[in-house]
């Protein structure tokens, strides 16, 4: 949800956030974001076990960054979002501020607050700052909405029960529930 405003906010603004305030700068506007629940916090700490030790059993050179986590994600200081996971395969865009442009492999864990965010607002996002694939994650509803973005978009629903392929990754499956 955006938080009140009557200007345009920047990257200076976001950067100059009281300590422990957390928000999301995009298209000029702050996006507060909730403290996380529960399951989110053990379905990020769990995802993000499993895809490292995934990347690690490889000998990978992809970084797999949890939130909190800043993504400036056109490289243009002007769309700073925090993913819940980011997989980021070119380590010329990583730096101590944070990733600069698309990571390859973003996941979000919606909760109330986020949902239209995530869905809509960071979909279309995501999609045209060349992010290649995009998990989004309800775990109020059990499913999983996958998006890979590479030559023809393709878009998939699954449950938590459900093997959801990993695009980026040959041979990695995740489901959910054996997370849980």
């Amino acid at each position: 949800m955006p938080m009140p405003q009557e200007r345009t906010y920047t990257s200076e603004d976001y950067w100059n956030l009281p300590e422990g305030q957390r928000a999301e700068l995009i298209d000029g506007k702050l996006y507060a974001m909730a403290p996380p629940s529960f399951i989110h916090q053990k379905l990020l700490s769990e995802l993000h076990y499993a895809i490292l030790n995934h990347v690690k059993s490889k000998k990978g050179n992809c970084e797999v960054i949890p939130a909190p986590f800043a993504v400036n994600l056109n490289a243009d200081d002007k769309i700073w979002v925090e993913p819940d996971i980011s997989i980021i395969c070119d380590k010329y865009k990583l730096s101590d501020r944070g990733c600069k442009g698309a990571p390859d492999w973003i996941i979000e864990i919606i909760s109330p607050s986020s949902t239209r965010t995530d869905c809509a607002i960071k979909l279309f996002k995501y999609r045209t700052a060349g992010v290649r694939e995009y998990w989004i994650i309800n775990p109020m509803k059990k499913i999983v909405q996958t998006y890979i973005f590479d030559d023809e978009e393709d878009a998939n629903m699954y449950s938590f029960d459900d093997e959801i392929p990993v695009y980026i990754f040959d041979g990695l499956t995740i489901t959910i529930s054996d997370l849980l």
